[in-house]
């Protein structure tokens, strides 16, 4: 019984451990986005964690056994209180002015590295456990260990994909690791041969306690955002006549509040796309959109031309569910129009381009994990697939520096596939990134009437076309 709790043991730790470890992926990108370096940094932070947490561990192993018991106790409730506070420690260094790939670094090393460390300092010590609790079964035991730590890593990653980081949160999640590890701490125990059981001191019930009493201060903070999925943290925020949608701090959509029936359209970027589909599409087109958003251009384009369709293709059904309960335009619009002019359907954009059999007249290319392109809609392969299935114009969206990476490898993807392409930029921000669109067609792209204000027609330097092969890795 003893080997197998304690086996049981090592395989919970190893859960929490991956479990952490993706949520600390999710939490990071309010502040500082989802990219390919993003993850690369969390990854190589806690596995690094991992490794000096095992190494600090297995001096500690060889310790007397009362010692070593008390250390990884003590471990674990620090574990606890470090993990549900690192959602409040990753705001606060970023509040004190951390930016850029820098900032992030340093972000994730003081939010996610101490505790990475100490989830893997009892491991060398249970492992030992096992071993001593099956004498001449050495090999057998130490297999063992090494199965339960994998499938604890497996169980983690799915927990934290599948269930709690949907469900309930990061936040939630990150206060549901400590207490796991609080558990952990109360069956580690000093007495016997490969010792795990009930608790048996009460320094040891008074750590616990403690532990306990952190990790539900820290969660009582609330969580990051007011709507939260695996996917997104996304708010609501009403202010200058406007309601206005952030998916992970980055502004998604807007429209205006406005009795009248005026002009709903915010942003200035949909302004100008929308001034080009008036322009470029007939009475009655059928047109995708690869990112709903906050569904202003699928409702401009259905209110204004009776004979239009529209299909809108969201990766994340809250975002829709928020739309319709906090956007009134667009929702009263996805509540009239779904099901018959309006198709919506939650699924990435490039498995829908993949398999779907429907065509186009024209497609908007709007789709954003954070405030960067997802890097597998920014690729060749992906245009060369709206090519077979849209008749009409190509529409994108993008949002980098001027003249910048993503901006020239888009260009140069729409120049290979269509003989007429049309770059416009807007304001530069106070981050040096600004809205670009793109506009691609077979046919001549006449002028509108008026571009919004601060936007105009940029010219873009020659760049790489990305693929699948060798893509985009996001602004960091």
């Amino acid at each position: 019984m003893r080997f197998w709790t304690t086996i049981t043991l090592i395989l919970v730790l190893s859960a929490i451990g991956l479990t952490y470890e993706i949520a600390a992926g999710r939490v990071l990108a309010p502040f500082f986005g989802t990219s390919l370096v993003t993850w690369t940094s969390v990854i190589a932070t806690i596995l690094t964690g991992f490794s000096l947490g095992s190494a600090l561990g297995g001096l500690v192993a060889e310790r007397d056994p009362t010692v070593a018991v008390r250390s990884v106790r003590l471990a674990l409730v620090a574990t606890a209180a470090l993990m549900a506070a690192s959602p409040a420690v990753l705001g606060l260094v970023y509040a004190l002015g951390a930016r850029d790939t820098g900032g992030m670094l340093l972000a994730v090393i003081l939010a996610f590295f101490p505790a990475s460390v100490l989830v893997s300092f009892p491991s060398p010590f249970l492992a030992k456990m096992a071993v001593d609790a099956r004498p001449g079964r050495e090999g057998s035991s130490l297999g063992m260990v090494l199965a339960a730590g994998s499938l604890g890593a497996i169980a983690g990653a799915v927990l934290a994909g599948f269930v709690t980081l949907p469900l309930v949160g990061s936040v939630a999640t990150f206060a549901g690791c400590g207490a796991g590890a609080l558990i952990c701490a109360a069956l580690v125990r000093a007495g016997g041969k490969g010792g795990a059981g009930g608790l048996s001191r009460p320094d040891a019930v008074i750590a616990v306690a403690a532990g306990a009493v952190a990790v539900a201060a820290i969660t009582a903070s609330g969580p990051l955002c007011r709507y939260e999925s695996g996917m997104s943290c996304i708010d609501v925020q009403r202010h200058g006549g406007a309601v206005r949608l952030y998916s992970d701090r980055t502004q998604q959509a807007a429209e205006r509040v406005a009795a009248d029936g005026g002009d709903r359209l915010t942003l200035a970027y949909t302004d100008w796309i929308w001034s080009r589909m008036d322009r470029d599409l007939g009475a009655a087109p059928s047109v995708l959109f690869i990112g709903g958003g906050g569904y202003s251009l699928p409702a401009m384009l259905l209110e204004s031309r009776a004979d239009a369709r529209a299909v809108a293709v969201e990766i994340d059904p809250l975002i829709t569910r928020v739309v319709r309960d906090s956007l009134p335009w667009a929702g009263a619009m996805i509540d009239r129009e779904e099901g018959a002019r309006l198709g919506i359907v939650h699924a990435d954009g490039r498995v829908f381009l993949n398999r779907t059999e429907q065509r186009f007249d024209a497609v908007v290319m709007d789709a954003f994990s954070s405030g960067s392109v997802p890097a597998h809609l920014a690729t060749r392969e992906t245009y060369a697939r709206l090519r077979d299935i849209v008749d009409g114009p190509v529409y994108v969206n993008l949002i980098d520096a001027p003249d910048g990476p993503l901006a020239r490898g888009i260009h140069a993807i729409l120049s290979e596939l269509y003989p007429h392409v049309q770059a416009v930029q807007g304001p530069v921000s106070d981050r040096g990134l600004a809205n670009i669109m793109l506009a691609a067609a077979d046919a001549p792209l006449g002028s509108v009437d008026a571009y919004p204000a601060e936007y105009g027609p940029v010219r873009l330097a020659a760049g790489r076309a990305f693929t699948d092969d060798r893509g985009w890795i996001g602004h960091r």
